[in-house]
């Protein structure tokens, strides 16, 4: 099962990357000075984003959720709007990506459990 509301974040702050680093960008190659008051607000909003985040998941699997939806979606927008292209090898990173993202918001029926203690036990014997 999907942690939604993990991926839900995760998307909402790759929303908020998809958003900021184009309009950084524009202001770089002369746009107004005063796009950059976009980005400002949306990544001053993301700490207290983040901070509800937290509540429910940890900092390890929040910010590689972040990190893999921004990418995903960033990428998509480079392909899609901008038809930039990539090479094979390159969309079997993405699609890699993808499965991390997959990992990284899944929440199995003991698995995770299953996997987490035998972890931990082979952990203490190297001790």
């Amino acid at each position: 099962m999907i942690n939604w509301r993990t991926l839900g974040f995760g998307a909402t702050f790759g929303t908020i990357d998809a958003i900021a680093l184009p309009l950084i960008k524009s202001v770089s190659k002369g746009w107004s000075m005063w796009w950059m008051v976009v980005p400002v607000l949306l990544y001053g909003a993301s700490p207290f984003l983040f901070l509800k985040a937290l509540e429910k998941e940890t900092l390890t699997i929040m910010n590689m959720v972040w990190d893999l939806s921004s990418d995903l979606i960033v990428t998509a927008i480079g392909l899609f709007i901008f038809a930039e292209t990539i090479s094979p090898t390159k969309l079997l990173g993405v699609l890699f990506s993808f499965v991390g993202l997959f990992l990284m918001t899944y929440e199995g029926d003991g698995w995770n459990d299953y996997l987490t203690r035998n972890y931990r036990a082979a952990v203490s014997n190297f001790k």
